[in-house]
């Protein structure tokens, strides 16, 4: 009897072994990636894949979607540790994931989902953009001018300087195979089932610059204890300075955001892909805090749930959580054991993964389908990703979400005027007579804010001045205090000449006569 259990349970230990190592092999050129590209040694990135298996991975919440560092903070992580310093990085790393405990301690996981998924998918859109920009330069062995815009603007110039270099140009060459491997690779179904595409593209595009003796850049080697910098007193002190307080708040409440809203999307996605358990997202929350506050504590890079990964977990078979926390295991295996491997990676292969992954950042495919179908949200879309190029990550998602705000309000502020004119309905010989006609009645029903009021005072005011209007606003689900005060300046002016009152805008006026009455005997 005791041992059915044992029994029953290693077809699930040999699912969860073989995703644990399929995991590995995509996080590992993954984590050196973002590591490289957000401008922090290398070993940083395998520092929060490891926390992200050991223990995100043991923690409850979603069962199957796996942490690490991802493509989606690169551009934050990399203006934070320019504008703030290295070792800054893992105090505002820390203050996030405690900012992340708090919320999911306050139950506020679940209501991240009703953040725009326009704002996000603009978010994303947005960081790819400027993935993208930035990695060109590395993909050639140039150095990025700095800010999106900046990075965008001087593309040409990297192509004309790129077009006059050899080793420039041997670089591009690498990092476009990479790129293209990376694309072709899952066609190929046998080989893609054995070795994942990202892991395919850096190995092969590794052995090429070997074997070739090729002169491009290389990842630069520091090795997984020297690299990890704990922040200390004065790194904490330098940031709740009057001059930069304000800007850390700012870092900090969009690494919070976004770290937040794509694990938890993530999870979202990831629940749709298999019939286990689903999320408990305040319980994610809490799981994704406690590895960005381990994460910052060791001043590494911060993490976030990442799709990919998350993806590879489920389509290897993996049942548990055992083969996210087995692959945050090979992680650390590979980083104390085989540090020098990452030293005759090229560059150039790491910017065609991150290029590659940009790209995929962007909603191409389904802008076009948003656009005919929801042409508000695509506008939020567009919007948001354009103002993270131009501006930065804080303001760009901030401008989002405040697009999204407005454009909901816009449209749950429908109000309709109903106006009934009961002498049309009367014959001519009584409409021809300019006394005993009876009063115009117009009806507003809906929802009456500031948003409509102009629309609504417009069609007020083009009717006929020498007639008595009678307005009834018992439709109303909602009045607002700006239209009820509009409102009530036009009763007051239309009043009627010798009467001593009106009724106020905001009351219902009295019930009209049936429209079908004749004509007064």
């Amino acid at each position: 009897m005791q041992r059915i259990p044992v029994i029953r349970s290693l077809p699930t230990l040999r699912a969860d072994f073989t995703a644990s190592l399929v995991v590995f092999l995509v996080a590992v050129p993954l984590c050196v990636g973002v590591a490289v590209a957000s401008g922090v040694p290398a070993e940083l990135g395998l520092v929060t894949g490891i926390v992200g298996g050991l223990l995100t991975g043991l923690l409850p919440g979603s069962s199957l979607q796996v942490s690490g560092p991802a493509a989606g903070l690169t551009v934050l992580v990399y203006e934070a540790v320019q504008e703030y310093g290295l070792r800054a990085l893992g105090a505002l790393v820390l203050a996030a994931g405690v900012l992340q405990l708090a919320m999911g301690a306050l139950r506020l996981g679940r209501w991240f989902r009703a953040i725009s998924v326009a704002v996000v998918q603009g978010m994303l859109a947005g960081i790819g953009l400027v993935l993208i920009a930035g990695q060109l330069y590395a993909l050639t062995d140039a150095k990025a001018p700095g800010s999106g815009l900046a990075n965008l603007a001087g593309l040409p110039r990297l192509a004309v300087a790129t077009a006059g270099s050899d080793a420039a140009l041997t670089a591009c060459a690498v990092g476009a195979g990479t790129i293209a491997v990376l694309v072709l690779w899952p066609r190929w179904r046998p080989a893609a089932r054995l070795l994942p595409a990202p892991l395919a593209a850096v190995a092969l595009a590794t052995t090429a610059v070997f074997v070739l003796d090729l002169p491009v850049a290389r990842v630069e080697v520091r090795g997984l204890f020297d690299a990890v910098q704990p922040p200390g007193g004065a790194d904490f002190a330098r940031l709740v300075e009057p001059g930069v307080a304000l800007g850390v708040l700012g870092t900090v409440l969009a690494f919070t955001l976004i770290a937040s809203a794509e694990s938890l999307f993530s999870a979202a996605a990831v629940d749709r892909l298999h019939d286990g358990p689903g999320t408990d997202y305040d319980k994610e929350l809490m799981a994704q805090g406690a590895g960005n506050a381990v994460c910052g504590v060791l001043g590494a890079l911060p993490m976030t749930a990442v799709i990919v990964r998350s993806a590879a977990n489920v389509q290897a078979g993996a049942r548990t959580k055992l083969s996210r926390v087995l692959h945050g295991g090979w992680i650390l295996v590979f980083a104390a054991a085989f540090p020098a491997a990452l030293g005759v990676v090229p560059l150039a292969a790491l910017a065609g993964v991150l290029v590659h992954a940009g790209w995929k950042l962007i909603p191409v495919r389904s802008f076009g389908p948003l656009w005919r179908a929801h042409r508000g949200e695509a506008v939020v879309l567009a919007a948001t990703a354009v103002a993270i190029v131009v501006t930065n990550m804080f303001e760009g998602v901030l401008l989002g979400l405040l697009m999204a705000v407005a454009k909901s309000a816009w449209e749950t502020s429908h109000v309709q005027l109903e106006i009934t004119d009961p002498e049309r309905s009367r014959p001519r010989a009584y409409r021809d007579g300019a006394t005993g006609l009876r009063p115009i009645r117009v009806r507003a029903v809906g929802h009456a804010t500031f948003l409509r009021l102009p629309k609504v005072l417009d069609e007020l005011e083009a009717l006929p001045r020498d007639r008595e209007i009678t307005l009834d606003l018992s439709g109303l689900r909602h009045l607002d205090h700006a239209c009820a005060a509009a409102l009530g300046a036009w009763a007051e002016e239309r009043r009627p000449a010798g009467a001593d009152t009106a009724p106020p805008a905001s009351a219902p006026a009295p019930a009209p006569a049936p429209a079908d009455e004749g004509p007064p005997a």
